[in-house]
């Protein structure tokens, strides 16, 4: 289906000149993107960025059932463009950002208003969507839960008990993230990368680094790419059982909940035993990883690991086999697949409804073109399928990583890089334990970040947690939210 689309066609991980990017006027560049869409693209990145006197629109779409990227983009220009939103949902909150961030307005979008911050400069929190009728009632949760977890409001219309419609609202860690990358690579960059979303440090860093070695033309090593496959399948395993045990918690079944929460910290120990760092700060660097895996430690991390397995089956055994767990799960909270695919969801959250989308399947870099895995998939696309999915994901994670620690390739983990090429656009897409993390760069004529985009699984996914409540119980609000388990800070750029 991409052979014949007018737009650039590339592999994921790599670049191409600036001047080799197919551009239209805006309108005809809307209308090329919105006729991709229609035949089976994906919205990956939808952007804005000086260009000239005015703005350019960069557009990257996904084809997964053909292993291939493609970018287009505008020329330059001011004011207003025709809105995508209105045939194809998936771009609504790409547009909403391009107007939030650059006052080009999407003429038509049904519903206009900012993603992170309002006019002022406070986080969003101005108009909300509502329903109207004498038994409907309005229910407002946060910026400020319960626990000690990230800030986010939501505005649920209810009639009774029943949610009918859910509106959220972010931009309460808006840091202004992307602003701070311009001009760069800075000192404070990979630090800034590892920080999008801290929970998913391996996934971000590595994307980021694959960008600098796409614009300087120079892959990592073998044996790097080996040991970043390694750190994101544990970075992969460690949050899935903090997923499965949270569930667990918010239904009341403390065996799987207690269990849970202590193998995910064994799987974080795991990725310190690589690099010191639970996290995986330090790992992912331009050029390969800062650290090396030797044998001795590979052998020591090969063998906790097999604990570490055996307790989490063991701890899945008791969850799935609890008919209480699976009366509160089956039913609740479902996604239909053709609401997943017009809005663009991605990770676990579009797999558990059916969709077979995976960059490591779809879009293989890295290590993954040598050693893939089996893409898990559930078709019923409510909460026990999300938590079903994890836990496939889980066991083939865990089988993925025990084979690879057996026969680690030979060579050096880093390699200088020369500089950055000139006025070139890289992309990389990254398969985090959240979903699709997608990187892109535009250098200007001296190799600085003219534009650097970021975009975060959670952003594609929080409409569907939306359309997850749609004729639920508001009491099923918890376990909904925790079956996505959606980063605000990585929304909140």
């Amino acid at each position: 289906m991409s052979a014949s689309t007018p737009f650039a066609l590339l592999p994921n991980a790599s670049s191409l000149p600036w001047a080799e990017i197919p551009c239209w006027a805006v309108d005809d560049f809307i209308a090329a993107t919105a006729e991709e869409l229609s035949r089976g693209a994906r919205l990956g990145s939808f952007f804005g960025m000086p260009e000239g006197r005015g703005m350019c629109l960069v557009a990257v779409l996904a084809f997964d059932a053909d292993n291939t990227l493609a970018v287009g983009r505008s020329h330059s220009f001011s004011g207003h463009f025709p809105s995508l939103t209105i045939h194809h949902p998936q771009a609504h909150l790409f547009e909403r950002e391009i107007w939030e961030q650059l006052a080009l307005t999407p003429v038509g979008h049904p519903w206009l208003k900012p993603v992170r911050k309002g006019r002022d400069g406070a986080p969003v929190n101005g108009e909300f969507f509502r329903v109207d009728g004498r038994e409907v009632h309005e229910v407002a949760v946060g910026p400020v839960h319960a626990g000690i977890i990230e800030p986010g409001h939501f505005r649920f219309q209810c009639a009774g008990e029943e949610v009918l419609h859910l509106e959220i609202a972010l931009g309460y860690q808006h840091r202004g993230m992307e602003e701070a990358l311009a001009g760069g690579p800075h000192r404070a960059t990979h630090s800034q990368m590892e920080t999008v979303s801290g929970d998913a440090t391996v996934a971000h860093a590595t994307a980021y680094a694959t960008v600098l070695e796409s614009l300087a033309g120079k892959e990592a090593p073998l044996r790097a790419q080996w040991l970043r496959g390694i750190a994101l399948e544990l970075e992969r395993l460690a949050n899935h059982t903090g997923d499965i045990g949270a569930l667990a918690g918010d239904v009341g079944f403390l065996p799987s909940n207690a269990a849970c929460g202590k193998i995910r910290g064994d799987f974080l120990n795991l990725t310190a035993t690589i690099c010191g760092n639970r996290f995986g700060r330090g790992l992912m660097i331009a050029g390969g990883c800062g650290h090396d895996l030797e044998s001795e430690r590979a052998t020591k991390l090969r063998d906790s690991l097999k604990i570490s397995m055996a307790d989490v089956e063991q701890a899945g055994a008791w969850f799935w086999d609890a008919a209480s767990v699976r009366a509160r799960f089956e039913g609740t909270g479902i996604v239909f697949p053709a609401q997943a695919v017009e809005i663009g969801m991605v990770g676990p959250a579009a797999r558990a409804c059916g969709l077979v989308r995976d960059v490591r399947y779809d879009h293989p870099a890295g290590w993954f073109r040598f050693a893939q895995l089996p893409v898990a998939v559930w078709p019923s696309g409510d909460v026990f399928a999300r938590a079903r999915v994890r836990s496939l994901e889980i066991q083939r994670s865990g089988d993925f990583l025990l084979e690879q620690l057996t026969t680690p390739p030979d060579g050096p983990v880093c390699e200088g890089l020369p500089g950055l090429a000139p006025e070139t656009l890289a992309v990389t897409l990254v398969e985090g334990w959240r979903g699709e993390v997608c990187h892109v760069a535009v250098t200007d004529d001296s190799g600085r970040f003219r534009r650097y985009k970021i975009t975060d699984p959670s952003f594609h996914n929080w409409t569907g947690l939306a359309l997850s409540l749609r004729g639920t119980a508001i009491s099923d609000f918890p376990i909904c939210n925790k079956s996505f388990n959606l980063s605000y800070c990585g929304s909140d750029l």
